[in-house]
């Protein structure tokens, strides 16, 4: 299983728009962050999680050319805003786009893409086949998926485990129960906005220290925002097991 990091920024990016920090205005790639998105590519089956508003681009960088479904974590825009752009699929796939979310995220669907499921469908609009998941485990084309309940301050979230590998974003608390699914994972995605604390989002040292807890082989930090820092400065600062994850970063689980 390859992961593709397709995007690893906040719900602004980086840089920021007008903003005149010098993370912002870093000449380092590493520096520049699309909306957060992972790619997930397993015998043939290719999986994103979230398709926020870079979806389009991030598609066309990581030279995507089939994708089989869309797990999302929650419905905020950052993580939603791109799923227009999945009529290229639909066209080239003859099918829906599969995506996955809970009963309150595909209601938001509903509500942000009516056109897509009105009554009198307009030529060319995306197509959606919504699948409804809770906290129970699902395959897609056999591929098993663990959902892992966290919450983005008062919002209940998903992050999803898969083999070896687990992805969580936009969480600041996983209770204990869900920590128990997570335990012997190797490869760990964890958000963290900045070295403050925040309060909804894991600042680092609330990363690491759950990192520390979880005790992966490898971990990323994602959803990054431009008040962490510089990539190489604070890549610097990290444990040797764990690393800042940045656009375009690939490994294999």
């Amino acid at each position: 299983m390859k992961i593709v990091f397709l995007g690893t920024g906040t719900s602004q990016g980086i840089p920021v728009i007008a903003c005149p920090c010098p993370v912002c205005q870093s000449t380092d790639p590493r520096d520049w962050r699309l909306r957060t998105s992972v790619l997930i590519e397993h015998e043939g089956i290719n999986i994103t999680i979230d398709a926020g508003p870079d979806f389009r681009q991030q598609m066309l960088r990581a030279k995507v050319k089939t994708l089989q479904a869309i797990l999302l974590t929650h419905e905020h825009r950052d993580h939603i805003a791109g799923l227009d752009d999945v009529r290229a699929f639909n066209w080239l796939q003859k099918r829906p786009m599969d995506i996955y979310g809970e009963e309150r995220v595909l209601k938001e669907l509903q509500r942000e893409y009516p056109y897509v499921f009105a009554e009198q469908k307009y030529p060319g609009i995306p197509e959606f086949n919504l699948h409804e998941i809770n906290d129970q485990p699902f395959s897609i084309m056999g591929l098993k998926i663990i959902p892992i309940r966290a919450y983005h301050y008062k919002l209940p979230i998903l992050g999803y485990r898969i083999g070896d590998f687990t992805y969580i974003t936009d969480a600041n608390f996983i209770p204990e129960e869900e920590k128990e699914k997570i335990i012997g994972t190797k490869y760990l995605v964890i958000n963290a906005l900045r070295k403050q604390k925040h309060i909804s989002h894991f600042s680092l040292p609330e990363a690491l220290e759950l990192i520390g807890q979880l005790s992966p082989r490898k971990a990323y930090i994602t959803h990054v925002g431009h008040q962490m820092g510089f990539y190489k400065d604070v890549s610097k600062e990290l444990p040797d097991n764990v690393c800042l994850a940045y656009d375009g970063l690939e490994f294999e689980v």
